[in-house]
């Protein structure tokens, strides 16, 4: 999982989301991450929501438990700080609030990361969590070419620095429309 993390992360210059996926007798230890489709740039990702959907789908289909598939997220940071920003915050506040506990994990582009995890039973909590790369547990071989596939059949990048130059009539946010997302629903992270 770490391997695959660090690839997706090196990819691109934007930052790309991703849901962990844990094992179910020590759910804080992830085996595998899983994109799904995204809008990304360099300080956003938006998850496409039936995308989202699909994952979950796909993951109960495989047995596995929503704590297992969907409590943590992932995502990375293109330049060398893993802060969370206040988009970070905000999207942490917003769809994970509800799930009795929950982390979200950022990895930037120098390898520094950011950590916590909250619950949301009780009095609720929010810890800062170490972050431990395990090599005792078997993992699988790294399959770059099969990480680059799901990285392109999921990640749209949208540079807004690369952006052709505005005209006075030219809307900044035209661009979800020549990309046909108009009427999508996307979640911000």
């Amino acid at each position: 999982a770490w391997a695959k993390l660090l690839f997706l992360r090196d990819l691109g210059n934007t930052e790309v989301g991703m849901f962990g996926i844990s094992d179910p007798k020590d759910l804080l230890l992830i085996e595998d991450v899983s994109l799904v489709k995204q809008l990304c740039t360099p300080v956003t990702v938006e998850f496409d929501d039936v995308s989202v959907a699909d994952h979950f789908d796909e993951q109960f289909d495989l047995g596995r438990t929503p704590e297992a598939c969907g409590r943590v997220w992932l995502h990375t940071h293109p330049e060398s700080c893993p802060r969370p920003s206040s988009k970070d915050e905000e999207t942490f506040d917003r769809v994970f609030s509800t799930p009795d506990w929950a982390v979200m994990f950022i990895v930037a582009r120098g390898g520094a990361t950011y950590a916590r995890m909250r619950t949301n039973v009780g009095p609720g909590c929010v810890k800062r969590l170490g972050v431990e790369i395990d090599f005792d547990t078997e993992f699988p071989e790294s399959d770059r070419e099969q990480w680059e596939a799901e990285y392109d059949s999921a990640v749209t990048v949208y540079d807004p620095f690369q952006a052709r130059p505005r005209t006075p009539r030219h809307d900044p946010m035209d661009w979800r429309e020549e990309m046909g997302w108009a009427d999508s629903e996307w979640v911000a992270s």
